[in-house]
């Protein structure tokens, strides 16, 4: 005869009223989290997986969807609590929302909109060409985070708060709008040393834009498969020159990135 199979019983509270939200019969040891999430779903459908927190404690870290719940400190009848973690939206959507705005901002503010800079007779001076280079970096720039954003980046984590989102497009759309406004000025002035500067500043510029490509390249294939691991995988340097930043920092795609701001500032 097969060895006989213990079902268990789930129970799951409200974290902060403790009122009983569900309760899940003859639930099999090898249910995981995310299988609990889906049948809680099921009775209360606002709440889809996303949005749901469960925990062993009230208080508690929220325990990760791949964790199986034979292997849980609980008996057969396990207590779990539940808490909203509001709307959420997709980390794609995020980047996407995040890159799409500087690339219009910018716009607004290259095409001289009278009610940013007025009316002066003065402002109606022609573009020096190192303004019309700038736009096309900037543009380039943020079309190729929309480009990586669909086609390389993968996810640890599937969503993130809806709330959050406010903040995460704040230093983008700021930053643009800020860098915009001076290069784009009607009474700019082209750089002090000339087109020597830059010169520099373009190959700067598109060195650094390869080298963050190259890494978020290799940092993608860490994860071919699109999943999540249970160890941790290290990026090492490779054959690409770009990535021998790895020999030095953790994160070189953040070092080409921050260097991107200078040359594109040095365009003024």
């Amino acid at each position: 005869m097969g060895s006989r199979i213990t079902f268990f019983e789930v129970e799951i509270l409200d974290w902060k009223t403790k009122q009983q939200l569900c309760f899940l019969e003859k639930v099999e040891p090898h249910t995981t989290i995310s299988d609990i999430q889906v049948m809680f779903h099921k009775m209360h459908p606002q709440w889809y997986p996303a949005r749901q927190s469960i925990r062993l404690d009230p208080k508690g870290k929220s325990l990760k969807n791949e964790e199986i719940l034979q292997l849980l400190p609980v008996g057969t009848t396990a207590t779990l609590y539940f808490k909203d973690l509001g709307p959420q939206i997709g980390w794609t959507m995020v980047f996407l929302i995040e890159y799409t705005g500087p690339l219009f901002i910018y716009f607004v503010f290259y095409l001289r909109m009278p009610f940013i800079y007025g009316q002066d007779d003065r402002f109606t001076s022609g573009r020096h060409p190192v303004v019309n280079l700038a736009c096309i970096c900037h543009s380039f720039h943020y079309i190729k985070r929309l480009i990586e954003t669909i086609f390389v980046h993968r996810f640890s984590h599937g969503t993130m708060p809806l709330r959050n989102i406010v903040k995460n497009c704040f230093y983008y759309w700021g930053f643009a709008a800020w860098l915009a406004f001076y290069i784009n000025h009607p009474l700019y002035t082209p750089p002090y040393y000339g087109q020597k500067q830059v010169n520099f500043a373009l190959i700067m510029f598109l060195t650094c834009e390869a080298g963050n490509f190259s890494i978020h390249i290799t940092l993608s294939n860490l994860r071919r498969d699109g999943k999540r691991s249970k160890t941790c995988k290290i990026p090492y340097p490779t054959k690409n020159p770009f990535t021998w930043l790895f020999y030095f920092v953790s994160c070189p795609n953040y070092t080409y990135e921050w260097d991107c701001s200078p040359c594109c500032v040095s365009f003024r």
